[in-house]
């Protein structure tokens, strides 16, 4: 069993595994309501549009993280105002969005003597460089993400589910729309220095929608999207050291083949004969 353990006794694959675990805790609980309310395209134009700040955070010495989460507002800010246009569909915005963040980004970018590595650095990340202050932050960022998932948790149900019957019942739509872009923006900011831009999506989309096709409630994918995770984590990480794959990239094809084989297994489960069918999972608060 040397094979399963050895490669977490190295203090640098210790770190990436609790970054990893922290991460899928994190994207878990965002990237359940990306995956219940259709907004992948949007998670996945933000994860993008942190590129300008980041960039100029680079340029500045500055903090990443901190240009990270400007940029990120500045993107979620511009989607809100845009999709309150009513000759522009939320996805046209998005997509301008999406394209002039990405372009303004790689043009700041283009100034460092070190462009592509700079590039490379923030697309794809760096699961095995994760340091002890890099832990922190995803803890705290964590805890903040329960809290805001708790916090959020009736009113994000009625918006995922029945947003017209949201307004009814007084919970705010806008506001409860605005919480969950919040969400999403902690859930990418916080990650993407560990496994990049391009990868935190696999963990922020992969395990939730593995999940939801055969949870019967919201906590339930929560918590199981949150276990796919860290599944993913653990085996990229095994996978990437005895086979010399990059760590980041190797996680994230590991939580998108487990929603293939998830995926895989619900088709099976429906081709069973109607009279031996159980009833289908639905969705409960």
């Amino acid at each position: 069993m040397e094979w399963l353990f050895a490669p977490f006794g190295v203090s640098f694959v210790e770190r990436a595994l609790w970054g990893g675990l922290l991460v899928s805790g994190i994207c878990a609980l965002a990237g359940t309501w990306v995956v219940l309310r259709g907004m992948a395209f949007l998670g996945d134009a933000m994860s993008h549009g942190m590129l300008p700040g980041v960039a100029a955070a680079s340029l500045l010495n500055g903090s990443l993280f901190v240009g990270a989460v400007l940029s990120a507002v500045a993107m979620a800010a511009g989607v809100t105002a845009l999709s309150r246009s009513p000759r522009l569909s939320q996805d046209t915005g998005i997509g301008l969005l999406f394209v002039g963040m990405l372009a303004l980004g790689v043009i700041l970018v283009s100034h460092s003597q070190s462009f592509a590595v700079d590039l490379t650095a923030f697309l794809f990340g760096d699961v095995l460089a994760v340091r002890p202050r890099d832990l922190a932050v995803l803890a705290a960022a964590l805890v903040a993400a329960a809290v805001l998932s708790a916090v959020g948790h009736r009113s994000f149900v009625a918006l995922a589910f029945d947003p017209r019957k949201a307004r009814t019942l007084g919970m705010r739509p806008r506001l409860a729309h605005a919480l969950l872009l919040c969400l999403l923006t902690l859930a990418i900011t916080a990650s993407f220095h560990v496994v990049g831009t391009l990868l935190v999506f696999g963990l922020l989309i992969a395990p939730p929608a593995a999940v939801v096709l055969w949870a019967r409630s919201v906590p339930a994918v929560m918590a199981g999207a949150a276990l796919l995770g860290a599944v993913s984590t653990v085996t990229g990480l095994l996978v990437s050291w005895h086979l010399g794959t990059a760590a980041g990239a190797t996680i994230a094809a590991t939580a998108v083949a487990l929603f293939f084989l998830s995926a895989l297994g619900a088709g099976l489960r429906d081709r069973r004969p109607r009279a031996s069918r159980r009833k289908e999972p639905g969705y409960s608060s």
